[in-house]
């Protein structure tokens, strides 16, 4: 009696098969609005479910299909494959755009961070205003960071996984060189304010960007 009541207990905690628990991760990435780590997954999963398993069986069954899993920072979502994106472009076209400094902001952030304000100033040649910043702070593209060890010890700016699941990124690594911006024609061929500062002559300004590339719209 006692070993049945042993076994009973023991098929209650087993964690159901593999393929359940691919269904389990594809159902909650699925419902999920925003990326979800393995740790929220297995949290909702049975007791004694792998997520981390389960998840290499998922991706690898999403691999080349229309609609992939994609990895980003230490989180996963359902995301249309990036060469069929071109299929959404009517649903994905948005009015408001970010001006030309936040767009050179942003990138520096992107390509230097953890970057201070004081160091974002030194690379582009003119001051950023409070609203640039707070505006990429509200669209959750950007984020503080540690405060740097040096004398004041200033706040540092970090781009976000929102930013990175906007374009597509696993993280900050992946994005394009200089080369890569240039040929795709998302930079002009001149000296990249993100390497060579610019000599401007004062606050931002806030210039429209219709007719820029579509990599940093809002």
């Amino acid at each position: 009696m006692s070993e049945e009541f042993d076994d009973q207990e023991e098929s209650l905690f087993e964690a159901p098969p593999m393929a359940e628990q691919e269904r389990m991760i594809e159902a909650v990435l699925f419902a999920s609005a925003e990326p979800v780590t393995l740790k929220e997954l297995e949290a909702r999963m049975p007791h004694g479910c792998d997520a981390g398993e389960a998840m290499v069986y998922v991706r690898c069954r999403y691999e080349g299909r229309g609609v992939q899993v994609m990895k980003i920072g230490d989180a996963y979502a359902l995301r249309t494959a990036a060469d069929l994106g071109y299929l959404m472009q009517k649903e994905t076209i948005e009015v408001r755009k970010l001006s030309r400094a936040a767009i050179e902001t942003l990138a520096i952030i992107a390509y230097h961070q953890p970057v201070t304000r004081a160091e974002i100033e030194e690379i582009r040649g003119v001051s950023v205003s409070r609203g640039t910043v707070d505006q990429l702070l509200e669209l959750e593209w950007i984020r503080f960071g540690r405060r740097k060890m040096t004398p004041g010890r200033p706040v540092t700016f970090v781009v976000t996984e929102a930013f990175l699941d906007h374009f597509g990124l696993e993280n900050a690594r992946d994005l394009p060189g200089l080369k890569e911006l240039r040929s795709a024609g998302l930079l002009e061929n001149r000296p990249s304010f993100a390497m060579a500062p610019q000599v401007g002559d004062g606050e931002d300004e806030p210039e429209s960007t219709e007719g820029q590339s579509e990599l940093f719209e809002d």
